[in-house]
């Protein structure tokens, strides 16, 4: 503390001070109290009144905080209780919207196949890692009605077929997979053939359609649809015709087909659990 008194801030404040007291000593033993003094005395204690209403601010603050910390908590505890209520209904309208939207579909497949039945709304719960072909899971099983080789689809076209079945889930095997052969036909001119997955085609949302008969009338841009078996009802879109060729044995051609549904981005389907003609697995 000694030290303090013999610095140069200290020399300082007590020269200041110094000026001050003289100034109104001089003040007062020349008349009195005036507006030119308050004006001088105003302008030399402006920057101490600056400072102490800072600091009369920041103590104010600090002793606030300190006596009122429980009030505040309890507040910050009810806007929290309140914006995770806001969320939640949020949340909830979200879903319930969603749900109304999925019966919508579920009721437009009714009317536009009045003579199947379908499973309630199947929601995609897990994808199969490193599958090349996209298959999936959904959160409906046999508790559902869902049987395995049912079909799969959305109000947009087929998506797949149902492979191994629980009890509250189903695994969906698509399109682009080898192991799902569907028989498939033109609008246009009902050229027919087999809809089959290729590793190399399913990277580029693409599967083959093989065995046309070499003669038919098959171009770039005819829409393909399933043509019926007992497993696949008819008439549900696949996709679009990209490219046609002829097979390297020259007995028939081929047709590489965009599929109409990429299985990557499906968040809701149907599983078809009866139709007309239905039979065994292909």
């Amino acid at each position: 503390m000694k030290d303090f008194f013999r610095t140069t801030k200290f020399k300082v404040l007590a020269a200041l001070m110094a000026v001050i007291v003289g100034v109104m000593i001089y003040t007062l033993t020349r008349g009195g109290y005036s507006s030119d003094s308050a004006s001088v005395f105003s302008v030399i204690l402006e920057p101490f009144q600056k400072f102490s209403t800072t600091i009369s601010d920041k103590v104010t603050s600090t002793l606030d905080m300190l006596f009122n910390a429980e009030k505040y908590y309890n507040e910050n505890i009810k806007l929290k209780e309140t914006l995770n209520e806001v969320y939640n209904d949020i949340i909830d309208y979200d879903k319930v919207t969603r749900e109304n939207e999925q019966l919508r579909v579920l009721l437009g497949l009714k009317e536009e196949y009045s003579d199947y039945e379908f499973s309630a709304p199947c929601t995609v719960i897990a994808r199969t890692t490193n599958d090349p072909y996209h298959s999936f899971t959904i959160d409906k099983g046999s508790n559902d009605g869902i049987e395995p080789y049912e079909p799969v689809i959305t109000s947009s076209g087929l998506v797949g077929i149902c492979y191994d079945v629980s009890r509250s889930t189903s695994r969906v095997r698509t399109l682009y997979s080898p192991k799902t052969a569907v028989g498939v036909t033109t609008v246009r001119t009902k050229a027919t053939g087999i809809i089959e997955g290729d590793y190399e085609l399913a990277e580029e949302g693409m599967c083959r359609m093989s065995y046309i008969s070499k003669t038919a009338d098959i171009k770039e841009g005819d829409i393909i649809v399933t043509s019926g078996s007992e497993t696949f009802p008819a008439n549900h879109l696949v996709g679009t015709v990209k490219e046609v060729g002829m097979e390297d044995s020259g007995l028939s051609q081929y047709a590489v087909i965009e599929l109409a549904i990429n299985p990557e981005t499906v968040s809701t389907v149907f599983v078809i659990t009866n139709f007309g003609g239905q039979g065994g697995a292909e």
